[in-house]
Protein backbone atom coordinates (compact mmCIF):
# COMPACT_ATOMS: atom_id res chain seq x y z
CA UNK A 1 0.00 0.00 0.00
CA UNK A 2 1.16 3.49 -0.79
CA UNK A 3 1.96 5.64 2.20
CA UNK A 4 0.38 9.07 2.61
CA UNK A 5 1.13 11.95 4.89
CA UNK A 6 -1.05 12.96 7.81
CA UNK A 7 -2.45 15.83 5.77
CA UNK A 8 -3.52 13.49 2.93
CA UNK A 9 -7.13 14.63 3.05
CA UNK A 10 -5.96 18.03 1.80
CA UNK A 11 -4.21 16.54 -1.24
CA UNK A 12 -6.35 17.43 -4.24
CA UNK A 13 -3.83 17.54 -7.10
CA UNK A 14 -4.02 14.40 -9.17
CA UNK A 15 -6.75 12.69 -7.17
CA UNK A 16 -9.42 10.66 -8.86
CA UNK A 17 -7.37 10.37 -12.10
CA UNK A 18 -9.03 7.16 -13.19
CA UNK A 19 -12.57 8.57 -13.11
CA UNK A 20 -11.58 11.71 -14.97
CA UNK A 21 -9.83 9.74 -17.66
CA UNK A 22 -12.78 7.40 -18.13
CA UNK A 23 -15.24 10.30 -18.28
CA UNK A 24 -13.04 12.17 -20.77
CA UNK A 25 -12.42 9.05 -22.88
CA UNK A 26 -8.69 8.96 -22.11
CA UNK A 27 -6.53 5.85 -22.08
CA UNK A 28 -4.60 4.66 -18.99
CA UNK A 29 -1.51 6.80 -18.52
CA UNK A 30 -3.11 9.92 -20.02
CA UNK A 31 -3.80 12.15 -17.05
CA UNK A 32 -5.60 15.39 -16.47
CA UNK A 33 -6.52 17.37 -13.38
CA UNK A 34 -9.78 15.90 -12.18
CA UNK A 35 -10.89 18.71 -9.96
CA UNK A 36 -12.76 20.22 -12.90
CA UNK A 37 -14.09 16.93 -14.27
CA UNK A 38 -15.12 15.03 -11.16
CA UNK A 39 -15.65 16.82 -7.91
CA UNK A 40 -18.29 16.51 -5.22
CA UNK A 41 -17.80 19.80 -3.35
CA UNK A 42 -20.82 19.37 -1.07
CA UNK A 43 -20.45 15.67 -0.24
CA UNK A 44 -20.51 15.12 3.53
CA UNK A 45 -17.45 12.86 3.45
CA UNK A 46 -15.21 14.11 0.62
CA UNK A 47 -16.61 17.55 -0.20
CA UNK A 48 -14.10 20.34 0.08
CA UNK A 49 -16.81 23.01 0.30
CA UNK A 50 -19.06 21.34 2.88
CA UNK A 51 -18.55 23.40 6.06
CA UNK A 52 -19.76 20.55 8.30
CA UNK A 53 -18.19 17.77 6.22
CA UNK A 54 -15.30 15.45 7.00
CA UNK A 55 -13.06 16.58 4.08
CA UNK A 56 -11.61 13.08 3.53
CA UNK A 57 -9.76 12.43 0.26
CA UNK A 58 -9.78 8.91 -1.15
CA UNK A 59 -6.79 8.27 -3.39
CA UNK A 60 -6.38 5.40 -5.83
CA UNK A 61 -4.66 2.39 -4.27
CA UNK A 62 -3.76 -0.28 -6.79
CA UNK A 63 -5.91 -1.27 -9.74
CA UNK A 64 -9.13 -2.00 -7.85
CA UNK A 65 -9.17 0.19 -4.80
CA UNK A 66 -8.76 3.37 -2.83
CA UNK A 67 -7.29 4.53 0.46
CA UNK A 68 -7.78 7.40 2.90
CA UNK A 69 -6.79 8.38 6.41
CA UNK A 70 -8.98 9.97 9.04
CA UNK A 71 -8.84 10.93 12.72
CA UNK A 72 -12.12 11.29 14.59
CA UNK A 73 -12.58 14.42 16.61
CA UNK A 74 -14.48 14.94 19.83
CA UNK A 75 -17.60 15.97 17.92
CA UNK A 76 -17.87 12.48 16.32
CA UNK A 77 -18.60 10.48 19.45
CA UNK A 78 -21.36 8.06 20.27
CA UNK A 79 -20.53 6.80 23.74
CA UNK A 80 -18.28 9.23 25.61
CA UNK A 81 -14.77 9.04 24.15
CA UNK A 82 -15.71 6.55 21.40
CA UNK A 83 -16.20 7.28 17.72
CA UNK A 84 -19.81 6.83 16.57
CA UNK A 85 -20.40 3.58 14.66
CA UNK A 86 -22.53 5.38 12.10
CA UNK A 87 -19.52 7.46 11.14
CA UNK A 88 -17.43 4.31 10.70
CA UNK A 89 -20.17 2.98 8.41
CA UNK A 90 -20.21 6.28 6.49
CA UNK A 91 -16.44 6.17 5.89
CA UNK A 92 -16.65 2.58 4.61
CA UNK A 93 -19.62 3.42 2.37
CA UNK A 94 -17.60 6.26 0.86
CA UNK A 95 -14.62 3.94 0.37
CA UNK A 96 -16.63 1.42 -1.66
CA UNK A 97 -18.12 4.28 -3.67
CA UNK A 98 -14.66 5.59 -4.56
CA UNK A 99 -13.39 2.09 -5.39
CA UNK A 100 -16.26 1.75 -7.87
CA UNK A 101 -15.55 5.23 -9.22
CA UNK A 102 -11.88 4.42 -9.73
CA UNK A 103 -13.00 1.35 -11.69
CA UNK A 104 -14.72 3.77 -14.08
CA UNK A 105 -18.25 2.92 -12.92
CA UNK A 106 -21.03 4.82 -11.15
CA UNK A 107 -23.62 3.50 -8.75
CA UNK A 108 -25.30 3.66 -5.38
CA UNK A 109 -25.13 1.34 -2.39
CA UNK A 110 -27.92 -1.21 -2.60
CA UNK A 111 -26.89 -3.44 0.28
CA UNK A 112 -24.19 -3.32 2.94
CA UNK A 113 -23.20 -5.77 5.64
CA UNK A 114 -21.00 -4.22 8.30
CA UNK A 115 -19.08 -5.74 11.18
CA UNK A 116 -17.80 -3.54 13.97
CA UNK A 117 -14.85 -5.39 15.47
CA UNK A 118 -13.23 -2.96 17.94
CA UNK A 119 -14.22 0.35 19.52
CA UNK A 120 -12.33 3.42 18.29
CA UNK A 121 -11.34 6.10 20.76
CA UNK A 122 -11.40 9.75 19.75
CA UNK A 123 -8.03 10.81 18.35
CA UNK A 124 -7.19 7.42 16.81
CA UNK A 125 -5.74 7.72 13.30
CA UNK A 126 -7.55 5.35 10.93
CA UNK A 127 -6.78 3.95 7.49
CA UNK A 128 -9.86 3.31 5.34
CA UNK A 129 -9.58 1.14 2.23
CA UNK A 130 -12.09 0.08 -0.39
CA UNK A 131 -11.83 -2.31 -3.31
CA UNK A 132 -13.94 -3.79 -6.08
CA UNK A 133 -14.26 -7.54 -5.54
CA UNK A 134 -16.46 -8.55 -8.47
CA UNK A 135 -18.26 -6.81 -11.32
CA UNK A 136 -21.46 -8.05 -12.93
CA UNK A 137 -23.59 -6.34 -15.58
CA UNK A 138 -25.77 -4.28 -13.22
CA UNK A 139 -23.95 -4.49 -9.89
CA UNK A 140 -20.55 -4.48 -8.25
CA UNK A 141 -19.48 -6.31 -5.13
CA UNK A 142 -17.08 -4.17 -3.11
CA UNK A 143 -15.34 -4.42 0.24
CA UNK A 144 -14.06 -1.86 2.71
CA UNK A 145 -11.95 -2.07 5.86
CA UNK A 146 -10.92 0.33 8.58
CA UNK A 147 -7.70 -0.34 10.45
CA UNK A 148 -5.67 1.56 13.02
CA UNK A 149 -2.88 3.52 11.33
CA UNK A 150 -0.49 2.85 14.23
CA UNK A 151 -1.17 -0.92 14.17
CA UNK A 152 -2.50 -2.19 10.80
CA UNK A 153 -3.12 -5.62 12.32
CA UNK A 154 -5.98 -4.04 14.29
CA UNK A 155 -9.08 -4.39 12.10
CA UNK A 156 -11.66 -1.95 13.47
CA UNK A 157 -14.56 -2.55 11.07
CA UNK A 158 -15.28 -4.05 7.66
CA UNK A 159 -18.06 -3.92 5.11
CA UNK A 160 -19.20 -6.05 2.19
CA UNK A 161 -21.41 -4.06 -0.16
CA UNK A 162 -23.39 -4.45 -3.33
CA UNK A 163 -23.33 -1.33 -5.48
CA UNK A 164 -26.15 -1.01 -8.01
CA UNK A 165 -24.80 0.52 -11.21
CA UNK A 166 -26.84 3.45 -12.47
CA UNK A 167 -26.66 6.73 -14.31
CA UNK A 168 -26.04 9.00 -11.33
CA UNK A 169 -26.23 12.13 -13.51
CA UNK A 170 -30.02 11.97 -13.17
CA UNK A 171 -29.61 13.39 -9.65
CA UNK A 172 -27.00 16.06 -10.37
CA UNK A 173 -29.51 18.92 -10.46
CA UNK A 174 -31.92 17.52 -7.90
CA UNK A 175 -33.44 20.08 -5.56
CA UNK A 176 -34.83 19.40 -2.09
CA UNK A 177 -38.60 19.21 -1.85
CA UNK A 178 -40.30 22.30 -0.54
Amino acid sequence: MAKRGAKGSQNVKGRRDACANVRAGRKPGETVSETTLLDFPHCFVCGSQNPTGLHVTFDRDGQRGCRAEYTAGGNHVGWPGLMHGGLLFTLMDEAVAWAVCYAGLRGVTGKAETRFRRPVTVGTRLVITGEVVDHARKAVRARSEIRRADDPSQLVADMDAMIVLTDVSQWENAQPRQ
